[in-house]
């Protein structure tokens, strides 16, 4: 992806509430194009999978059962910048930290039901945008 690609992912509580248009929305007007998306439902085995890395973590289980709860929207994103850039729009991961105007501050709940996913490097948005989308390269 090289920096100018990034993955995201509406989470199940955001889906819910009907907020993936405004969502999508705010992402469009920030000047990212949207190369891939989809909506699905993971599996408790896949969303095991997805956050595997944070299997030894006391907040793993209610993680994988959250994130198996509902519906999601998984997303690559094309913008020079991407990862940093996107980072910077969803804001902090506790929503009453976030900076007004960022779509945790907008859409979020809590520091647990945040609304979406951001990846943190080129590295893990590669990664990512893999475990969803198998022709990943094609875009």
């Amino acid at each position: 992806m090289s920096g100018n690609r990034t993955f995201t992912m509406i989470k199940p509580d955001a889906v819910i509430a009907g907020n993936t248009g405004g969502i999508t929305k705010m992402i469009e007007a920030a000047g990212f194009k949207i190369i891939a998306m989809k909506k699905t439902q993971l599996s408790a085995a896949l969303a095991g999978k997805f956050y595997e890395v944070h299997k030894a973590r006391p907040f793993y289980g209610e993680l994988v059962a959250y994130m198996s709860s509902g519906a999601i929207v998984p997303m690559i994103l094309e913008k020079e910048n991407a990862v940093e850039d996107f980072r910077k729009l969803i804001g902090a991961t506790d929503p009453k930290k976030a900076e007004p105007g960022t779509i945790r501050a907008v859409f979020a709940k809590s520091i647990d039901a945040n609304a979406i996913h951001g990846s943190d490097s080129d590295a893990n948005a590669e990664i990512e945008g893999s475990f969803f989308f198998s022709q990943f390269e094609r875009f």
